[in-house]
């Protein structure tokens, strides 16, 4: 038999090793070989394509491509660059601010207009950001995008998805995707999937004359399809756009933002509108002075910098994992794994590596060892696209030229086993199974024994196994039931070296890790149980999970290894896990996890994996290194954790804003601020610390109810900010009078306000390092340097008069900073997160 190329996939072969390889038919001396990839292609075998095409033409290919007949859907991981700047400029709070700025560039100074140079300078951070962030997934992207493999002028190779013109002929294999619709013109076996279209899961057997559609994608088998339908034309264009691209939506914490800033709105509408009538009408003083205190009650409303700096938060974090080569392909998946509480992980190519080493083969049945080589060569010249087991074989057993395959049953997750029928070249033919070995073999077969023994040294082991002669030998339950034992092939699994430390820092974490198979549970517990698993000696084996969903996440909860786990099992223990409220991720690399990937709250996809798993996943390790799921996990807890932080800031400044404009408007005096005072206040109290405090490293699982976790602080807060500041004001518009009195009133104010402000975020910054004490400690000596420097004094208009009004501002506000105390600790213990 002809020697073909072999080419090393993750997959499996009777045992669950990913991505599931063709198993195609040898082929008689009349076959025609690949001149790029020598692989040989089926000349006429019964039952498939009668001849291999070659394609278009290099002519047909440019004549198509000059009528426009190209697949030029943009597969973009990011948004455009006009959607970055359109969504950072173009919100609700910048057209309400930008028209408040304006007026005040009429009617104030310049220093009560730098509330706009500072949104100005917080937009072009955050255009800058999602640009980086945009250039990152990017470059990611093309490094990990899956190039299909087509046919043309008789060659087969790999291009890019948007060169696949109309008519071209497109090879198809285990684990890849229809990236366009077409018509099947050969098919070996092919079995593909359409769930991610259809909802139906199981695989549908296709014959030359089927179509095909994209975002489908192959199970098992191969052959080929010719496009009949490119670019927007296709039926899942935009489910394969959408499956890579960069989005911000669906986010607990985007979410929870977006519902505040409604509440916020619909609040400041009425307060503003009283704020407004209020200052204009009732006062004495100069009309430009009035406008400039309603705008300065107005400004502070408005939590700008929130959305700003949530979405500076999450860019930087996906700039960081990009360095890692890790590629996020929905923004909140960095937020989602920061709340996974529990890991489900698939053995193959996560805690072990894609090769194996065939330790030992031992006949049964007195099967002569020299024949069953034979048999294991041939087997392994039937694939063309070996996994990590079957290449494995390959390497150990060379094929033997006189077999000829004359029919091949491809592996499938759900059977455990492939096969092969072949002419041994003697005028014998016979019919060949393998897989694994408590499938093929009888429950009470003593052979079970001694496979069990291998298992628990965390060996992998397959059976070879004689199929019943005959017409259809391979097909049917009848063809492993009437198969007889030939030999079992031992092979030894390469432990990922750095599966170990990460599994580590899940138990650390407080994260459960479940280890989910389709190989056997003793060798997969041993498997784990050398890496340090927590639980790996609770093995269970799946087929005797209960399929009822709350009886079935009660045996997950207790257990953490599954083996003989089937795909349609994957996906239903994915559901019966948040059945019980968990939070779920999914590792995976074949075709057999995409149902699970899919509906796991966060699918992790390795690099190497299928082109199917790497569309449905929102997380792909292009370094294909399991170790890098601690960083993710870090980099979503931080973004979580200090946006939960600095939210508070930023709400507490939106409640003491709306209850002082409430109580000016209720008592009819002047607004005691400018805005350039409450520009300096929110500066130095929110701004600046709030930016660095949002980048700090954060360990803190993510927890839920945002919303309410933010507004239990905020609300007393800024309620206890703007008691203290109004009660100082009313005492200083006693104390003071005379001509310069609403600037004295307006500074001891605004001594209490950034005094209360500057403990809530003293609170907010704890527990203490030594750079977060520098950073509360540089935004005080911050604020004493305006008062201290007589330009600074002039230019925010800040003038402590006498000493009485002061000290009394600083003594409200310590009394302010112990009721603080005192709220935070009733709130935490009254309304727990």
């Amino acid at each position: 038999m002809t020697q073909r190329a072999r080419t090393d996939q993750s997959g499996g072969d009777g045992q669950d090793d990913g991505p599931e390889p063709a198993r195609g038919p040898l082929i008689d001396a009349g076959a025609e070989l690949d001149p790029v990839h020598p692989r040989t292609l089926p000349a006429s075998p019964a039952g498939r394509t009668a001849a291999k095409a070659t394609g278009l033409t290099t002519a047909e290919v440019a004549e198509r491509v000059a009528r426009g007949e190209v697949n030029d859907v943009p597969v973009r991981s990011s948004r455009s660059t006009a959607d970055i700047v359109r969504g950072n400029v173009f919100t609700r709070f910048n057209a309400i601010i930008g028209v408040l700025w304006a007026i005040m560039l009429f009617v104030a100074p310049i220093q009560d207009s730098l509330f706009g140079f500072v949104i100005l300078a917080n937009t072009g951070i955050g255009i800058i950001q999602e640009l980086r962030a945009k250039k990152t997934l990017d470059g990611l992207a093309v490094i990990g995008e899956a190039k299909p493999t087509v046919r043309r002028d008789g060659v087969a190779a790999e291009i890019h998805t948007s060169e696949i013109v109309l008519g071209d002929l497109i090879e198809l294999g285990p684990g890849d995707k229809v990236v366009v619709d077409g018509e099947v013109a050969e098919a070996d076996s092919l079995e593909v999937d359409e769930s991610l279209l259809t909802g139906e899961a199981d695989p549908v057997v296709k014959h030359p004359g089927d179509q095909v559609m994209s975002g489908s994608f192959v199970v098992a088998g191969g052959g080929a399809f010719t496009a009949t339908k490119v670019g927007r034309e296709a039926y899942a264009a935009q489910l394969a756009e959408e499956a890579s691209r960069f989005t911000l939506v669906h986010s607990e914490l985007r979410s929870g933002i977006s519902t505040i800033l409604k509440y916020v709105t619909w609040m400041m509408i009425p307060t503003a509108l009283g704020l407004i009538i209020s200052q204009l009408i009732v006062k004495e003083h100069a009309f430009d002075d009035s406008v400039a205190r309603t705008v300065g009650g107005i400004v502070p409303m408005i939590p700008e910098g929130l959305v700003l700096l949530t979405s500076v938060a999450f860019a930087i974090g996906v700039i960081r994992l990009g360095r890692q080569q890790c590629l996020v392909q929905e923004l909140p998946a960095i937020e989602g794994l920061a709340r996974v509480d529990v890991v489900c992980l698939d053995k193959t190519g996560t805690l072990t590596e894609g090769g194996m080493d065939v330790t030992e083969l031992r006949t049964l049945g007195g099967t002569e060892e020299e024949y069953v080589r034979k048999v294991l060569g041939a087997l392994g010249e039937s694939d063309p696209r070996p996994n990590a087991s079957l290449q494995a074989i390959i390497d150990a057993y060379p094929d033997s030229e006189e077999w000829r395959c004359t029919e091949a049953l491809p592996f499938s997750s759900a059977r455990k086993y492939s096969g092969a029928s072949f002419s041994e070249g003697n005028g014998e033919s016979s019919s060949w199974l393998l897989g694994a070995p408590d499938v093929l073999l009888a429950p009470d077969d003593p052979a079970l024994d001694e496979i069990e023994h291998l298992n628990e040294q965390g060996l992998r082991v397959l059976l070879l196994a004689r199929a019943a002669d005959g017409s259809g030998a391979l097909e049917g339950a009848h063809a492993a039931r009437d198969a007889k034992p030939a030999a079992l092939v031992v092979l030894e699994q390469r432990l990922r070296p750095d599966a170990s430390d990460t599994l580590r820092y899940f138990a650390e974490q407080k994260v459960s890790a479940k280890v989910i198979s389709g190989d056997n549970a003793v060798s997969v517990g041993a498997v784990a149980g050398k890496l340090g698993l927590p639980g790996a000696e609770n093995t269970v084996d799946a087929r005797r999970l209960p399929d009822e969903r709350d009886a079935m996440g009660a045996e997950l909860e207790e257990n953490a290894v599954f083996g003989r786990v089937t795909p349609q099992q994957k996906r239903d223990m994915v559901g019966a896990l948040q059945a019980r409220g968990h939070t779920v991720a999914m590792t995976g690399d074949g075709v057999n996890d995409v149902l699970a990937l899919k509906d796991a709250d966060i699918g992790v996809s390795m690099g190497s994996g299928s082109e199917a798993t790497r569309a449905v996943a929102q997380i792909v390790l292009l370094n294909n290194s399991f170790a890098t799921l601690p960083s993710v996990v870090a980099e979503g807890r931080r973004v979580i954790g200090n946006i939960t932080r600095v939210a508070t800031l930023f709400l507490t400044k939106t409640v003491y804003s709306v209850l002082l404009a409430i109580l000016v408007v209720l008592t009819q005096v002047e607004y005691p601020f400018l805005p350039r005072h409450l520009t300096l206040l929110s500066t130095l109290t929110i701004g600046v610390p709030a930016f660095f405090l949002a980048l700090a490293p954060n360990k803190e699982r993510a927890k839920p109810h945002f919303v309410r976790r933010v507004m239990r602080y905020a609300v007393p807060a800024g309620l206890i900010a703007a008691a203290a500041t109004f009660a100082t004001y009313l005492l200083a518009r006693v104390h003071y009078s005379g001509p310069g009195a609403l600037a004295a009133e307006t500074s001891a104010a605004t001594l209490t306000l950034f005094l209360v402000s500057m403990w809530v975020l003293a609170i907010i910054a704890r527990p203490y390092t030594w750079w977060r004490v520098g950073l509360v400690a540089a935004m005080g000596l911050g604020f004493l340097l305006v008062l201290a420097v007589p330009w600074l004094q002039d230019f925010f208009a800040l003038k402590l008069v006498g000493t009485t009004m002061p000290w009394a501002a600083v003594a409200i506000a310590a009394a302010a900073a112990g009721a603080l105390e005192f709220a935070w600790r009733w709130v935490t213990r009254r309304f727990p997160a």
